[in-house]
């Protein structure tokens, strides 16, 4: 699979949700309320009246998960009833999660249960697209909490490229609910991020 920076993931997303009547509206808010937003502004994306948001326990009693049983219950959830996103199952020495959320431009995330968590990653952009790296490296430290659930990291890739990644990180006990609002969450933070550092890789394009 070809790899997109997350401005082509930005974009078409922008033009989704344009193209489902939404506007875009910003809020000012303390630091501890950026969740408590976000599960608003999913609410908020849905008609008048639809059902309210429901939050769930944080976890699961039953068996950790792995990545097997998670693909098979995520394909039951409403976010991939509704169309909002697809999966496919990677097989390999550690299986792993493709995630396609459709309502973001297609933007791929991986997810993969490692021992006693479930980690949730995207794709950013290749470290060499930005010139001043120390510079840029603590800018994101410094905005790090600006993105609820995710953080920002470098990783280097079999081909030997290095990139920057952003991914999410939960309980393998975490309920069904959790997981998807993780997924949700890192979504958003894809284009949140994208949009926050827009400035400087349109720069270093240049």
């Amino acid at each position: 699979m070809q790899r997109k920076s997350s401005a082509y993931y930005q974009r078409l997303h922008r033009q989704r949700l344009r193209e489902m009547g939404l506007v875009k509206k910003e809020l000012w808010v303390l630091p501890e309320y950026a969740q408590d937003l976000l599960a608003v502004e999913k609410l908020m994306r849905q008609p008048r009246g639809a059902q309210p948001f429901i939050k769930e326990g944080i976890m699961n009693t039953t068996a950790p998960w792995t990545t097997e049983t998670l693909h098979q219950a995520l394909q039951g959830s409403d976010l991939v009833k509704r169309g909002a996103a697809s999966l496919e199952l990677l097989e390999g020495a550690e299986a792993s999660l493709l995630i396609t959320m459709h309502e973001y431009g297609e933007l791929p995330l991986f997810l993969a249960v490692a021992g006693a968590q479930i980690v949730v990653e995207a794709y950013l952009w290749p470290v060499s697209q930005i010139r001043d790296r120390a510079a840029f490296n603590e800018q994101v430290l410094r905005t790090q909490k600006v993105f609820p659930l995710s953080t920002i990291a470098i990783e280097s890739y079999a081909n030997g490229e290095a990139a920057y990644i952003v991914f999410g990180a939960l309980s393998a006990h975490s309920t069904l609910a959790n997981v998807v609002y993780e997924i949700e969450t890192l979504s958003d933070n894809v284009i949140q991020i994208t949009e926050a550092f827009a400035p400087v890789l349109q720069s270093a394009a240049h």
